[in-house]
């Protein structure tokens, strides 16, 4: 039977469109999900905090019927269930998007909504109906997409919304989204958080999982707290406070010293002149950048997707080849050199894609950690010696203050932030001169934010020079001792790290060049 609410005046309120009771959920030894409840309903966003390892992907997999709970209950519009699949979770409204999207490249944006659920006509696939009814979904719901565009060719936020629509058209009116900004820059961050609102006007369920606070203050009616694997009493958005939520998140311990002093740099290190470069589709993304990096700062590039950052990125680090113009440490040319010259001769690298780049997610915990060019320092003769290797783990997993069960488990068992830590702690145990971060704190949550940039100020004020790559302003402002802005694939301005936050955001967005931005900041400094 249906459970009930009984609501002011009598009425009968419709119950939770999904609820979580006690859920236990365990793998072997270890508590994923130890106490959690969790309650949505109709025309709401609930947004899901924690740090990584909390337990939030286990309760969602749950949700979405990817796995089943050890103890507790799950209910949906008031009845227990038990979902078997996720063909059983859509059959009941409820849809995933999660961070690595099921896209299809290769297939038209059209294609990619319609797939596995073709309109029929006549024994053939009527695409005149697809395509009248995909104009028709996106027009529902407040958006524009050019549904003849190759996936691979749209922006990861075009395909994020393609995702979204499928699951709508496919009866879904309850939709979890896991870490959905985490690659999206700042406007289109926005342009989500205002289609998921636009979602639940419309009379649907949000789940909302995000580190990111200021968003989770933004977008959600109702926030729940995962710690630990348990669950803090759910409190509604007008009751909440960023620094509340922190601390309820990080078990109220204090949060640390946001105060970052400014570095001492001392000479040049890394020097790019003429640098160009184009993508994988033979278009020029980078169109002649000239800057250079001293010993003991942290210069801060930033830019809005697809100016040229990720291009900049591997040619530095030498997974991409220039097109013209060069890259010298400590005035020694390595523009042509490899990557793996390059990080012999002093590079680190933390890629912004680490589950293929980064790491190497079906071998261990200890391979992961000791990966790398300094390889041939835990050898004799060729051969690994032991005793090397497990100082060179311990210390790595020691430094980052990793979570894990055991070194020979693959890294892929860990927590994204807990593979995060492992990268870091590796990139930076040999102490590189040149360190190249690409999005260095990508879902990962405050605890380990907080870790990663002290690493970063300390990898600095050891004399490192260090390229930080964000799509985070927050984090640049915090860190950076100077502020280079791309557009369009040229440096289109240089500010420091006290920079106007509307000078960046137009010079981010080509309203401005660099000779109005000094300006405007000078002018701003003086107000």
């Amino acid at each position: 039977m249906q459970s009930e609410t009984r609501a002011a005046g009598g009425h009968t309120a419709p119950p939770p469109r999904i609820e979580a009771r006690r859920v236990a959920r365990s793998f072997g030894p270890v508590r994923a999900n130890r106490d959690v409840s969790l309650t949505a309903y109709r025309g709401q966003v609930l947004a899901v905090i924690g740090e990584n390892g909390a337990g939030k992907s286990t309760l969602m997999k749950m949700l979405y019927g990817l796995d089943q709970p050890d103890e507790g209950q799950i209910f949906i519009d008031g009845e227990p269930v038990r979902l078997t699949s996720a063909r059983d979770a859509i059959k009941r409204g409820i849809g995933l998007v999660q961070q690595e999207l099921a896209i299809v490249p290769e297939l038209s944006l059209l294609e990619n909504l319609v797939l596995g659920n073709e309109p029929i006509a006549g024994g053939r696939i009527d695409w005149k109906r697809a395509r009248r009814e995909a104009a028709v979904l996106a027009e529902s719901v407040g958006t524009e997409i050019d549904w003849e565009v190759q996936a691979a060719h749209a922006p990861i936020a075009i395909q994020q919304q393609v995702e979204i629509l499928r699951l709508i058209g496919r009866g879904a009116d309850l939709l979890i989204l896991d870490e959905p900004t985490a690659v999206l820059a700042p406007a289109q961050a926005t342009q989500l958080l205002d289609l998921l609102r636009r979602l639940v006007d419309d009379g649907k369920t949000v789940i909302f999982i995000s580190h990111k606070l200021g968003e989770v203050m933004r977008v959600a009616d109702a926030i729940t707290v995962l710690r630990s694997g348990e669950t803090e009493p759910p409190m509604p958005r007008a009751e909440a406070t960023t620094e509340g939520l922190a601390q309820l998140i990080m078990g109220g311990a204090a949060q640390p010293d946001a105060t970052v002093t400014a570095g001492s740099p001392g000479e040049i290190v890394l020097e790019c002149r003429g640098l160009a470069a184009s993508d994988d589709r033979g278009t020029e993304r980078l169109a002649g950048v000239d800057f250079a990096v001293r010993a003991g700062e942290i210069v801060g590039i930033a830019a809005v997707s697809g100016n040229g950052q990720d291009e900049l990125a591997e040619t530095l680090i030498g997974l991409r080849r220039p097109s013209r113009g060069s890259v010298s440490l400590r005035g020694a040319k390595l523009t042509r050199v490899s990557a793996r010259v390059r990080r012999r001769a002093g590079f680190g690298y933390v890629s912004a894609d680490r589950k293929h780049e980064g790491l190497a997610l079906d071998l261990s915990i200890a391979v992961n950690a000791i990966a790398g060019p300094a390889l041939g320092a835990l050898t004799r003769a060729g051969w690994f010696v032991p005793a090397r290797v497990r100082e060179a783990v311990s210390s790595v997993l020691t430094t980052g203050a990793v979570r894990y069960g055991s070194e020979k488990d693959p890294i892929a068992s860990l927590s994204g932030g807990n593979q995060q830590r492992v990268v870091i702690a590796r990139e930076l145990r040999e102490r590189p001169e040149v360190l190249v971060a690409s999005q260095p704190t990508r879902g990962v949550d405050i605890r380990g934010i907080a870790f990663i940039h002290q690493q970063l100020l300390a990898a600095r004020d050891a004399g490192s020079a260090v390229v930080l790559f964000s799509e985070e302003l927050d984090e640049i402002q915090a860190l950076a001792d100077r502020i280079l802005v791309l557009h369009q694939g040229q440096i289109v301005g240089e500010l420091g790290r006290d920079a106007d936050r509307v000078v960046l955001g137009k010079l981010m967005l080509g309203m401005a060049h660099a000779g109005e931005s000094a300006g405007q900041s000078a002018e701003s400094e003086t107000a």
